[in-house]
């Protein structure tokens, strides 16, 4: 492994472990803002047609990738652009175009434009274009300019405090690095290039999953006034049944948890609504951040849940509640009072209940106030359509199977996601 203060990256290819260190120049040495940038909002913009497409600062900040791909990423075009008028503004491959403006420390994120061929591309609101006085390989900048690395230093020269911006100024102010072998240059690209292509095909394998669930979860359940779903398992043909959530399950709050009662290791799980992003609770709980020990459970006189045929955990306080996110529980636990369970009487399938839970949006019960909330009885007043046992649990097979399929290409995704940031903070100097 290589050291960083001689300017070699940390990791880096077999072949040039022995090669030079890399090159460290002041920014405005390397690239010069070649072309102005447009004011237009997202009105003067649109998708369907046009002379002239304009990059706008908000989908480099959320949409866009490191690359910018002119063929694949859609990039709205200027209403009635005119060739003439922006011909002296137009991109080239290897721009770099960066946004001068943020809410947080995204401020400075940049795309590197790529696979411009007869398409008319230019700069929009909040941008700055940079462009490299030398040739770099292609990919090369566009992950080197958005690598921590890189990107620590734009945080030290943000101005701003409700709105964060970089000036071209402070932007000439940073130093750039990189490989004087050229080939080193393109192997690096073509190594991210290639991370991002799986991620991007893991994604759609995700997203693909999830609008199938959502279209099985309109499909499957009756519609309001319905007593029957549009889709159904063969062999299945009578109405479903309505009731209150009340008359077949039970809804319980949490209780306070006091910071200096919180940090334990072993004992009974106390689930905060935060736990539900904690790996490996996609579906269901299965671990916590906090558990109380059995002298706690006494001392505080704390009684756990114990749901007898399994229930569901959700938010029920602030803005967690339109996210919208429900778990199963199986095992005794607490919940602090930001949170709700719900648990299932033995008239219920477990996976049925829960995927009933995922379709039904709580959030329209909650009482509206500066902080919106609901009680045990809002939800416990719910209307609800339910089939006879046998048909909740082919329903509740099936989405448990699709739910699963959903958590692994998940997993997947978090993985190549953090592999990537890994080798970022290790490939670059």
């Amino acid at each position: 492994m290589a050291d960083k203060q001689k300017n070699v990256p940390y990791r880096r290819f077999k072949e040039f472990e022995n090669a030079d260190a890399w090159e460290q120049r002041k920014f405005d040495e390397c690239f010069n803002f070649p072309v102005s940038t447009n004011s237009l909002s997202r009105a003067l913009l649109n998708y369907d047609e046009g002379d002239i497409k304009s990059v706008h600062y908000g989908d480099i900040l959320i949409k866009y990738p490191a690359i910018l791909n002119i063929k694949n990423d859609k990039i709205p075009y200027i209403t009635g652009g005119k060739l003439e008028k922006y011909k002296s503004s137009l991109l080239e491959n290897g721009d770099l175009i960066f946004a001068d403006a943020a809410e947080d420390e995204t401020v400075g994120k940049a795309v590197e434009v790529n696979g411009l061929t007869e398409k008319n591309l230019v700069a929009g609101l909040h941008t700055i274009v940079a462009r490299s006085k030398d040739k770099k390989a292609e990919f090369f900048l566009g992950y080197y300019i958005n690598s921590n690395t890189y990107h620590r230093q734009l945080l030290r020269l943000i101005q701003g405090s409700k709105v964060s911006s970089i000036s071209k100024g402070n932007l000439q102010k940073t130093l750039v690095s990189f490989p004087k072998d050229f080939e080193e240059q393109q192997k690096i690209g073509s190594f991210f290039k290639k991370i991002d292509e799986t991620i991007a095909l893991h994604q759609r394998k995700y997203d693909k999953l999830k609008k199938l669930k959502s279209a099985y979860l309109t499909e499957m359940f009756p519609a309001e006034g319905e007593r029957k779903p549009k889709r159904r398992f063969s062999g299945f043909t009578d109405d479903w049944e309505e009731r209150k959530l009340g008359e077949v399950g039970k809804a319980k709050s949490g209780i306070g948890f006091p910071d200096a009662q919180q940090g334990g290791k072993q004992g009974t799980p106390f689930y905060k609504v935060s736990d539900m992003n904690n790996p490996g609770n996609e579906v269901v709980m299965m671990n916590a951040n906090n558990y109380a020990s059995d002298s706690q459970l006494k001392e505080n006189k704390w009684n756990p849940i114990n749901p007898q045929n399994s229930g569901v955990v959700f938010a029920k306080v602030g803005a967690a509640i339109f996210l919208d996110r429900k778990r199963i529980v199986d095992t005794s636990f607490l919940i602090d009072n930001n949170m709700m369970s719900y648990l299932f009487d033995s008239s219920w399938n477990r996976y049925f209940g829960k995927t009933l839970f995922e379709k039904l949006r709580l959030s329209r019960f909650a009482q509206v106030g500066a902080l919106p909330s609901f009680n045990g009885s809002d939800v416990e007043d719910i209307k609800v359509m339910i089939p006879e046992e046998s048909e909740q649990k082919v329903i509740g097979d099936m989405f448990e199977k699709l739910d699963d399929t959903i958590a692994l290409h998940q997993q997947q995704l978090e993985k190549l996601q953090n592999l990537k940031q890994a080798y970022l903070n290790e490939m670059f100097v």
